[in-house]
């Protein structure tokens, strides 16, 4: 099928609608509904971080809304069982009093899945869901059941209250596309919550796509064009990331371990979607900049001298940001 300038704006239209929607009810916040909105069309999942409050779970349930999708709220805690998310077989008698299995499903089985505070749970439960999240199936008793379609995951974790909490490993957060940092709400957006969550008055949120559609545009933002020398300023900011290859004497010194190809991809995957969101069938180098923090914050590790110096790696990763695509016209 030939895609036309035309259907990207279309849809770039429709995505705008849903983006103003969910700003009816939240308030401020603009880089989280951004980026959890680029992981969704880029057809993965996110990790929210921020203190308690901030509204990161209304935030999910009003994406949930605005787009038509079922949702599921887990919440995430140390007595917490793979089964209560993957759901179990129980034997069950049928009509003629005869024994046999069914299976109930969990919580995992719906298209917008909220994992609250989902370093409160042990590695065993986190890597039920994690599975879950990278295969879209699951398998009880050997039988293997597929996820809804679409499927999201997008888990929250408080940077504060670490005693209890199980961190997860630096190789099930590559699992996440992008790592979004909700922001603490200024003075004026602050004043705009009080009115609008301890009035009489509710807002109505209207349902702005179906999940059909949204399926058609994940569709339509694998389409989205990357030149090849816009594909190589990726593979360069990625290949910075590591210390071995980097060109940065602050890499060298300060990173343990970098970006791998899971890193590339998502860089590229959430370009692509900041594109389509904008009107655009071709990723730019302004595109990959903008992503690059979200995308790499959670897969860079800092060694000793990082950690003991204060080194921050958002800072790091402007720093590799600044001085990509040099020579490449924009």
């Amino acid at each position: 099928m030939t895609l036309t300038p035309n259907q990207f704006t279309e849809m770039s239209n429709r995505l705008q609608e849903v983006r103003d929607e969910i700003g009816r009810f939240i308030v401020g916040q603009e880089e989280a509904v951004e980026f959890s909105l680029y992981a969704i069309l880029a057809d993965g999942h996110a990790l929210l971080e921020g203190l308690p409050g901030l509204g990161k779970t209304m935030l999910i349930r009003t994406i949930s809304e605005v787009l038509d999708l079922s949702f599921s709220r887990i919440q995430f805690t140390p007595d917490l069982m793979p089964s209560d998310i993957t759901g179990t077989s129980l034997i069950e008698r049928d009509a003629d009093g005869r024994q046999q299995f069914s299976f109930k499903e969990g919580p995992i089985f719906h298209q917008m899945v909220l994992a609250d505070e989902i370093n409160r749970a042990t590695p065993k439960t986190q890597s039920a869901l994690l599975e879950a999240m990278g295969e879209k199936t699951v398998t009880i008793l050997g039988e293997t059941k597929a996820m809804a379609r679409p499927f999201f995951v997008l888990a929250t974790q408080n940077p504060i209250e670490m005693e209890g909490t199980y961190p997860l490993p630096e190789a099930q957060m590559d699992r996440f596309l992008c790592k979004i940092l909700v922001a603490y709400p200024n003075r004026a957006e602050l004043a705009e919550i009080s009115r609008r969550t301890t009035g009489a008055e509710t807002i109505e949120l209207e349902k702005k796509m179906a999940a059909h559609e949204l399926v058609d545009a994940q569709n339509l933002t694998k389409s989205v064009m990357i030149a090849e020398d816009i594909l190589m300023v990726a593979v360069d900011i990625v290949q910075n990331t590591n210390p071995l290859d980097s060109e940065f004497d602050q890499i060298r010194e300060f990173v343990q371990y970098g970006s791998g190809p899971r890193g590339l991809q998502s860089l590229i995957r959430l370009a692509k979607a900041k594109a389509l969101i904008e009107g655009r069938f071709h990723v730019s180098i302004g595109d990959l900049k903008h992503v690059a923090k979200p995308v790499l914050r959670h897969r860079l590790l800092l060694n000793y001298e990082g950690e003991a110096s204060g080194q921050s790696i958002d800072d790091l990763i402007e720093l590799i940001v600044k001085n990509a695509g040099k020579g490449v016209l924009k």
